[in-house]
C-alpha cells in the first residue's frame, strides 16, 4: 500500500497567530477606553507601592511609622481619583469654559509664588511669607493647605489653548492669529513658570507643541518656538545668577551646573558635589540587574538616594525590580502614549482632538525628560514622574488629565454610537459616567440632495 506522502500545512507562528487577535482587540468599540484605564491604573498602583517602599525606611526613622508617608499618598490617590470621576463626567462644552478660569487661577498663584520669592532674594523680606501664605520653591501655601501651582498652570494651558485654537480654525496659518493672544499668554507662562521650575517650563514647551501640532500648524512657526525657547531657557539659566529660583545671588549657577555636569565626564565630575544624585541613580540601576534585588530591599533609599520618592523614584525602581520592571513601566507609558494619540486622531471634534494630544504630549514628555535625568542621558530637571512620584498637586492634576482623556475616548464616534445602541443601566450611568453624544449625522444637506437627484436624472 502506497505511503500518503501528502506534506502537512506548516503551522503559523506565535506573531502571526497573536497579531489578528490583537487587531481584533483594538478593533473594539470602547478599546481606547479599556487601554487608557488599564495602563494609567497600573501605572498608579506601581506607584503607591513603590513610594511606599521608598519612604518606609525615612518614615519610620522620622515618625515611628512607616506607613505616615503612603497613608498621605493614598489620600492624594483617593482624591486624583475623584477628580478622574468629576472630569469624565464633564462634557466638552463645560471643559472649554473651565480653561480661563483654571488658568487665570495659576497665573495668579505663579504671582503670589514668585513675587515672595522675589521678595526674599532681594531682602525685602527675611523669610518668603505675608502671613499665612509662604512660599517654599515650587511649593505656595496657604495655612497648612499646599499647592502647585505649575501644575494647574500645565491644566489650564490644556483646555484654553485647546479652546483658542479650535475657535481660529483655519485662520492658525497667519502670525497675527497666533500672536493674539495664544502667544503672549504663552509668554508669561514660561516666565512665572520658569522663574523657580525650568523643568516645568520644558514640559509647557512640549505641551504647546502638542498643541500646535495636532493643528496643522506649519513647520516654521516650530522652527520660530525652538529659536524663543532656546532664547528663554538661556535667559532663565543666567536668571539663577540672580537669585531665581533656588539660585543665590553670587552663588555658583545651579542651573548651569546641571547642564555643564551632563556634559562632563562621570570621572571628571565631583562625586561629592553636583553629581553625587546622578552617581547614585547610577548605582541603584547598577545594583537592580535584570530581576532587581526584590521588592523592598533596595539599599540606597536609606538616606543615600536624595529625593528618592520623588524625582528619583525610578532609581528606586530600577534597584529593586530591575530591568524587567523598569520595562514594563516603560511599556505602559508607551501604551499611555499609544492609546492618547489614538483618541486625538480618532476625535472629531477640534476641542477634544486638540486637548488630547495636549494631555498626552505633556504625560510622556514629562516621563521622558525625569526617566532621562535619572538614567543620565539627559539633564536633571526636578521632575516628578507622573503617577509614580509622590506629590500631591501633581498626582490630582494628572488624575484630572486622564479623567478628561477617559471622557474623550467614550465620545470617540464608534463609542459614542456603541454606548446609546446599547446604554448600560441607569445607576451606572448616574455613578459611573452619563452616555456621550452621538457623533453628528454626515447626512447631505438638502442642497447636495438636490444637486445629487438632478444629475442622476440627467
Amino acid at each position: 500500500m502506497a505511503e500518503d506522502r501528502t506534506q502537512q500545512a506548516p503551522r503559523p507562528s506565535l506573531s502571526r497567530q497573536l497579531l489578528p487577535a490583537v487587531h481584533g482587540l483594538l478593533a473594539r468599540p470602547l478599546s481606547s477606553y479599556y487601554l487608557l484605564l488599564a495602563c494609567s491604573g497600573l501605572l498608579l498602583l506601581i506607584g503607591l507601592t513603590m513610594v511606599f517602599s521608598a519612604t518606609s525606611v525615612k518614615a519610620y526613622a522620622e515618625n515611628g511609622n512607616a506607613f505616615s508617608a503612603i497613608a498621605n499618598q493614598a489620600v492624594f490617590a483617593l482624591l486624583g481619583l475623584f477628580a478622574f470621576w468629576v472630569c469624565q463626567r464633564l462634557p466638552a462644552g463645560t471643559l472649554r469654559d473651565l480653561g480661563k478660569f483654571v488658568l487665570g487661577t495659576a497665573i495668579v498663584l505663579l504671582c503670589v509664588l514668585d513675587l515672595l520669592g522675589a521678595l526674599n532674594s532681594v531682602g525685602l523680606l527675611s523669610k518668603p511669607r505675608i502671613g499665612p501664605v509662604h512660599a517654599d520653591l515650587l511649593w505656595l501655601y496657604f495655612g497648612p493647605i499646599g499647592l502647585q501651582p505649575a501644575e494647574f498652570a500645565k491644566l489650564g494651558m490644556v483646555l484654553w489653548g485647546a479652546d483658542v485654537i479650535a475657535r481660529k480654525g483655519p485662520a492658525l496659518g497667519h502670525w497675527k492669529e497666533l500672536s493674539r493672544p495664544l502667544f503672549p499668554v504663552v509668554g508669561l507662562l514660561f516666565v512665572l513658570v520658569g522663574y523657580n521650575d525650568l523643568g516645568s517650563m520644558l514640559v509647557l514647551l512640549a505641551l504647546i507643541v502638542g498643541l500646535l501640532w495636532a493643528a496643522g500648524v506649519r513647520l516654521r512657526i516650530f522652527a520660530a518656538l525652538g529659536v524663543l525657547g532656546l532664547a528663554g531657557i538661556s535667559l532663565l539659566i543666567a536668571a539663577a545668577s540672580g537669585g531665581a529660583g533656588s539660585g543665590q545671588t553670587g552663588e555658583e549657577n545651579y542651573r548651569l551646573a546641571r547642564l555643564t555636569n551632563f556634559l562632563q565626564p562621570i570621572d571628571q565630575c565631583d562625586l561629592n558635589g553636583p553629581c553625587y544624585q546622578l552617581i547614585q541613580a547610577r548605582s541603584a540601576i547598577f545594583e537592580g540587574g535584570w530581576f532587581g534585588v526584590g521588592l523592598g530591599k533596595g539599599a540606597l533609599k536609606w538616606n543615600w538616594l536624595p529625593e528618592a520618592d520623588n524625582d528619583f523614584i525610578f532609581a528606586v525602581v530600577a534597584e529593586e525590580l530591575g530591568v524587567i520592571g523598569c520595562g514594563v513601566v516603560l511599556t505602559l507609558f508607551s501604551v499611555l502614549a499609544y492609546t492618547g494619540f489614538r483618541i486625538a486622531r480618532r476625535s472629531q471634534d477640534p476641542f477634544r482632538r486638540l486637548a488630547a494630544a495636549a494631555i498626552t504630549t505633556w504625560l510622556v514628555s514629562q516621563a521622558v525628560i525625569n526617566m532621562g535625568g535619572v538614567t543620565g542621558t539627559l539633564p536633571i530637571t526636578g521632575l516628578p514622574l507622573p503617577f509614580i512620584s509622590a506629590g500631591g498637586s501633581a498626582l490630582v492634576v494628572t488624575m484630572a488629565a486622564v479623567g478628561m482623556l477617559a471622557s474623550f475616548a467614550r465620545a470617540e464616534p464608534q463609542a459614542s454610537l456603541a454606548l446609546n445602541a446599547r446604554p448600560p443601566a441607569r445607576w451606572v450611568r448616574l455613578v459611573w459616567a452619563p452616555l456621550p453624544p452621538l457623533p453628528p449625522s454626515r447626512r447631505p444637506s438638502p442642497a447636495a440632495r438636490e444637486t445629487a437627484g438632478a444629475e442622476r436624472r440627467r
